[in-house]
């Protein structure tokens, strides 16, 4: 029985780690796609057009660095 337990555990243990490794793929494309284009990146994170998004975007057109500085705060928070 101890066994049994043993596997599960360690069945559970390899479902998060790929499942947290997806995540980080995630956000490693999210933080190129930053560099690129913050206010795309925020939008995508965020999953549509929120008010993240509009201060990301008005940060970008304003001066590029603080848009890209506010997407990566965003984003890895």
């Amino acid at each position: 029985m101890k066994r049994k337990a043993v596997k599960k555990e360690l069945k559970q243990a390899i479902r998060d780690w790929k499942k947290e490794g997806a995540t980080s793929t995630n956000t490693l494309l999210l933080v190129i796609l930053a560099i690129l284009l913050p206010p795309l990146a925020v939008g995508i994170y965020e999953g549509g057009l929120t008010s993240r998004f509009w201060i990301s975007l008005l940060l970008t057109l304003l001066f590029y660095l603080p848009g890209l500085i506010y997407a990566l705060i965003v984003i890895l928070e």
